[in-house]
C-alpha cells in the first residue's frame, strides 16, 4: 500500500523534528514524504542546515499523514493564517493529523487541539491549555487520528508510533531495526526530572528568548 506523508517545512524549523520522523516515514516500502511549504524556495533551519521544499500548499498532494515540526519558526506561523488555513483544510482530510515537538501549539493556533490530549517539548507543555488542550506528559501521546510526539528527539519514537499504527508493529520494528535505533543516551539528563537543577536552568536559560516571544504571541492569540 502506498502512502503519503506530508511534513510543514519552514524558516527556523528545528532540524531534528523533521528528519526524524522523515527517516522513518521514508524507510517504508512505496511511501512518498513532501517537504511543504508556501512556496518552492529553499528555508533555512534553525541551526542553519536548508532544506528545500517538495511541495507547495497548492501543489501539495493528497496525505496520509500531515505532521508539524517545532523550532523557533513556530512563533511566526501561530499568527500566519496561510500557514494555519493550510493545516485546517488537511486536518479534515488526512487519516492521522501529528505534531513533533513545539509543532504542537501550531495545531493549537488553527483551533484543532480542543478537547484533545496532547503534547510538546517540556519548555512549552503549559502553553497547551491555553488551546484547549489535556496536557499530557508523554513522549507520544494519541487521541484518535490525533498523534503528538514531545521533544526534538521524540520525533523518532513519533514515526516508529505512526508506522505501526498505519501497517502494524512488525513493520514498525522493521523500520527501527533497519536504522539501528536503539537509543542509550550516555547522561540521564534527557528530561527536567532527569537533569539536575543546574542544567535544567542552562537549559531554560538557552530557550529563554524563543520562549518570550512566544509568551507575547500567546497572549494575543490565546
Amino acid at each position: 500500500m502506498s502512502l503519503s506523508f506530508g511534513i510543514l517545512v519552514f524558516p527556523q524549523i528545528q532540524q531534528l523534528d523533521l528528519t526524524g520522523p522523515y527517516e522513518v516515514f521514508a524507510s517504508v516500502p512505496d511511501s512518498a514524504v513532501h517537504l511543504v511549504w508556501k512556496d518552492g524556495e529553499p528555508v533555512r533551519s534553525a541551526t542553519g542546515l536548508p532544506f528545500v521544499p517538495t511541495a507547495t500548499f497548492d501543489t501539495c498532494p493528497p496525505l496520509d499523514v500531515l505532521c508539524i515540526p517545532g523550532g523557533s519558526g513556530v512563533n511566526a506561523l501561530l499568527e500566519d493564517e496561510a500557514v494555519l488555513d493550510f493545516v485546517r483544510r488537511r486536518a479534515g482530510e488526512v487519516r492521522y493529523l501529528t505534531s513533533v515537538c513545539t509543532g504542537a501549539l501550531v495545531l493549537g493556533a488553527a483551533g484543532l487541539l480542543q478537547g484533545r490530549k496532547a503534547t510538546t517539548h517540556w519548555y512549552a507543555h503549559d502553553f497547551l491549555a491555553r488551546f484547549g488542550a489535556v496536557p499530557v506528559q508523554d513522549r507520544v501521546v494519541r487521541d484518535g487520528t490525533l498523534i503528538t510526539a514531545g521533544g526534538v528527539t521524540s520525533g523518532i519514537d513519533f514515526g516508529l508510533a505512526v508506522v505501526a499504527e498505519l501497517l502494524g508493529r512488525e513493520e514498525a520494528e522493521t523500520v527501527q531495526l533497519a536504522l539501528e535505533y536503539a537509543p542509550a543516551p550516555p547522561f540521564d539528563a534527557g528530561t527536567p526530572a532527569e537533569a539536575s537543577a543546574a542544567v535544567v536552568e542552562r537549559a531554560k536559560k538557552r530557550l529563554a528568548g524563543s520562549r518570550a516571544a512566544r509568551e507575547a504571541i500567546l497572549a494575543r492569540i490565546a
